[in-house]
């Protein structure tokens, strides 16, 4: 990587707890505590894949904060705009595996710290010098992290940034689907790129066609779209205004036997920026992405079965 980040990811920092059997959370009698957080978990997969970024986050300064604190630290993420905070707690989701590895979550997130992040720790010479400025959706659900996240949106977009939406659709967050719709639709209006999945719009009215998805949130604002598809490996579709010029590209992903998909899609799309920060096409983007990602469901927990960029170039070289 350059000396100075080409991207700043900005959100949330919190413990997941892993249970030890799939099943639900009734009958889970042992977890594992492991970092989490999609935006910590983008952050942690570019460090991984030799792009480290910058990263906004705020941080409790009880025990769960110092151990996440120390997580990132061992992974390489700058801590110079990772804020601490002696009023609030730390941020907790117990999640649930069924049959197939997939999984829910289970929130503990009251008033807590990553809420209270400042964006304002942010200087405009840093939006400067970054490309990317990459934010998600569960730090809009709730204020002040909603207003701040705007704000920091709003400001990059005024120094040329390019700003990646990752709605990360949590329902259990939001006060009501209609406030969550108006919401996203904001930030669509104003993002550039946006990773998303069916899933994370299945509160909303769009079409059901991946393709017919794609081209309605393209027309709701952002000239990109990188659209994962589960089994079905994923889609890059782009508008005449994108720097990469209109393209519909697809890739069929890599099949392995997943052992837990929990952060599958910030490895992707840690994945897809690392791509582009290194001037890939739509078509080497997806597969890069789709490696990460599939590397990633091999292993438990969302930081800890993140691979380095010579884990995924192996990968990808053993099934060319």
């Amino acid at each position: 990587m350059s000396d100075t980040p080409s991207v700043l990811v900005a959100g949330e920092t919190l413990v997941d707890f892993l249970p030890n059997r799939v099943g639900p959370l009734t009958e889970v009698e042992t977890f594992d505590r492991r970092a989490g957080g999609a935006p910590a978990n983008v952050a942690v997969a570019l460090a991984q894949l030799e792009e480290t970024p910058w990263f906004l986050s705020n941080l409790a300064a009880d025990a769960f904060g110092d151990f996440l604190s120390a997580t990132l630290d061992d992974y390489g993420v700058p801590d110079r705009f990772v804020t601490r905070d002696e009023d609030h707690q730390t941020a907790l989701a117990f999640v649930t595996h069924d049959v197939d590895a997939d999984r829910s979550f289970s929130f503990y997130r009251e008033d807590t710290a990553d809420l209270h992040v400042d964006a304002t720790v942010v200087p405009d010479e840093t939006l400067d010098e970054v490309e990317w400025v990459v934010v998600g959706g569960v730090m809009l659900a709730a204020d002040p992290a909603r207003t701040a996240t705007f704000d920091l949106v709003e400001r990059a977009r005024e120094h040329d940034c390019q700003v990646v939406f990752d709605p990360n659709s949590r329902p259990e967050l939001w006060a009501d689907a209609d406030t969550e719709a108006e919401v996203v639709s904001r930030m669509l209006g104003l993002a550039d790129v946006v990773k998303t999945s069916a899933e994370d719009f299945a509160r909303a009215d769009y079409p059901d066609d991946p393709e017919a998805f794609a081209t309605a949130l393209l027309e709701a604002g952002p000239h990109t779209v990188l659209l994962t598809l589960g089994g079905a490996g994923s889609a890059f579709h782009a508008a005449e205004d994108a720097p990469w010029g209109e393209t519909a590209v697809e890739h069929e992903g890599y099949p392995v036997d997943p052992e837990d998909t929990t952060g599958a899609g910030d490895a992707f799309l840690g994945g897809a920026l690392a791509a582009l920060c290194r001037g890939d096409g739509p078509e080497e983007v997806l597969a890069f992405a789709n490696a990460v990602a599939a590397v990633t469901t091999t292993d438990t927990g969302a930081m800890a079965a993140l691979p380095t960029r010579e884990e995924v170039e192996a990968f990808q070289a053993e099934r060319e």
